[in-house]
């Protein structure tokens, strides 16, 4: 007997657990364990106290608490707001304000006017509700933009089920996989690959609260997600590196893997990375897969239902050899339903033949794996006639034993156009490496056109409050 249509949480069928098949560890966060029907009993009693609105906001820190918002939150088909728990005032208000959130569903910020619905861990129901329909909106995340208040994206059922369907395919992600992770859960890679992920996997999820070579070497998982800074810690930690060598697969995403950082993991471990590509209004497009080639620098191909393509200025394709780049668009079934309130962004950010411009750099080589390069507005620089992607030249200036952090970008330039300048900030152990010595190693690696014609050494790179570099501040 089935349960209506296919649910998001497919390991959330009621009759499963209504038929005694709990898998006993389904969720463990912030030093608590939750079974199959305790997540999905709690979560139900949310359903119902929400069941009539319409979105709820959500502090979106890493506690039990907020798993069953936003479980119970799509049982009764209401649409959630998570929020970044580090939120300043401005930003905070905006997100309430043009999200529409009608009440915060659990904890809430200090000095918010909104009512507040609780979240109780030991109440139970089991009340069924039917699936909604998969074009209702699940979540409003707010993207973190580097200019300007962050706009709502709205991820709709459908879609978030087509994204993570895709992943499970490139990745062989089963139920048999125990799944760490300890990001935080305010976007799509901690949020929805890492908890609705496992929820319709099937996989139980560990959340370490916090990403350290510790926590993870000490869950004993066999499915890693991490953003390059947690990789480049786990491989400062040689010991802990070493603990990951029994899990299946490593997966890293949301900004560049450096290379060296790809190399240690191998090199700790035995597995290389697999690296991924994807936008809050994407989801994840492109991947490296699980029974296939991983290359340093590369994030893959198309996951099932995706198509890419690269275009230039004009709108003519860019050829696929590897090293001619141009602006990344894609479509497939797990794109996002627009931005909300804002009709006018929504329709530029497509193409008349319906595909979704990204906004980033990249290159695609005659097997169809891509390279991200950086963004359109920020990262393309236009030096002596040659359009070079800011992305590769700072992979390159990471590798260096002397760089701790590094920007490129393209600055005004008389002869040029623009020219390449790189901000370097130098590891606190460098005895003192040259500008003139940081330029050679570009020019080693990288064509000589795309070496930085100079480096400026800073002390800090300028950040938003995702930690995001602000390259429109460097000049």
């Amino acid at each position: 007997m089935s349960f209506g249509p296919p649910l998001l949480l497919s390991s959330l069928n009621p009759l499963a657990v209504a038929g005694g098949a709990d898998i006993p560890n389904a969720v463990s966060i912030d030093g608590t364990t939750l079974s199959r029907s305790d997540l999905l009993g709690a979560a139900t009693s949310v359903a119902e106290r929400v069941a009539r609105a319409e979105r709820m906001a959500v502090l979106a820190e890493p506690t039990v608490a907020t798993v069953l918002a936003v479980v119970g939150c799509l049982i009764a088909g209401v649409t959630v707001v998570p929020v970044p728990p580090d939120s300043g005032a401005t930003e905070l208000a905006h997100i309430l304000a043009d999200s529409g959130a009608q009440a915060w569903l659990g904890k809430a910020p200090e000095g918010s006017e909104l009512p507040v619905v609780p979240v109780r861990r030991h109440a139970r129901s089991w009340h069924s509700y039917p699936e909604p329909d998969p074009a209702t909106p699940a979540f409003v995340l707010y993207t973190s933009g580097t200019t300007g208040l962050p706009k709502g994206v709205v991820l709709q059922r459908g879609a978030i089920a087509a994204g993570l369907d895709a992943l499970a395919d490139a990745w062989a992600w089963t139920a048999d996989d125990v799944l760490v992770h300890g990001l935080p859960l305010f976007h799509v890679h901690g949020l929805i690959l890492g908890v609705l992920g496992a929820l319709r996997v099937g996989s139980p999820l560990i959340h370490t609260g916090k990403p350290t070579p510790r926590a993870y070497a000490a869950a004993k998982g066999s499915l890693y997600f991490g953003v390059p800074t947690v990789w480049s810690r786990i491989t400062e930690d040689p010991d802990a590196a070493r603990q990951l060598a029994a899990a299946r697969l490593l997966v890293s995403g949301s900004a560049p893997l450096p290379v060296p950082v790809f190399e240690r993991l191998r090199e700790f471990t035995g597995h290389a990375p697999i690296e991924r590509y994807g936008m809050s209004e994407t989801m994840i497009t492109l991947s490296t897969r699980a029974d296939g080639e991983r290359r340093p620098g590369w994030v893959g191909t198309p996951v099932h239902g995706v198509r890419t393509r690269l275009r230039d200025e004009s709108g003519a394709p860019v050829p696929h050899d590897g090293e001619s780049i141009g602006g990344l668009q894609v479509r497939g079934p797990m794109l996002f339903d627009g931005y909300l309130n804002r009709p006018d962004e929504t329709a530029a950010s497509w193409t008349d033949d319906g595909w979704f411009t990204t906004g980033d750099v990249a290159a695609i080589d005659s097997e169809g794996f891509h390279r991200i390069v950086g963004r359109e507005s920020v990262d393309l620089i236009k030096s002596g006639g040659f359009r070079i992607g800011a992305g590769e030249v700072e992979t390159v200036l990471l590798g260096h034993p002397a760089v701790a952090e590094v920007a490129v970008v393209g600055l005004p330039d008389d002869d040029l156009g623009q020219r390449v300048v790189a901000f370097v900030v130098r590891r606190a152990s460098d005895a003192g490496t040259t500008e003139r010595e940081l330029i050679a190693h570009v020019a080693e690696q990288l064509s000589v056109h795309k070496r930085p014609r100079e480096i400026r050494l800073v002390d800090a790179l300028p950040r938003n409050a995702m930690g995001k570099v602000q390259k429109k501040l460097l000049s």
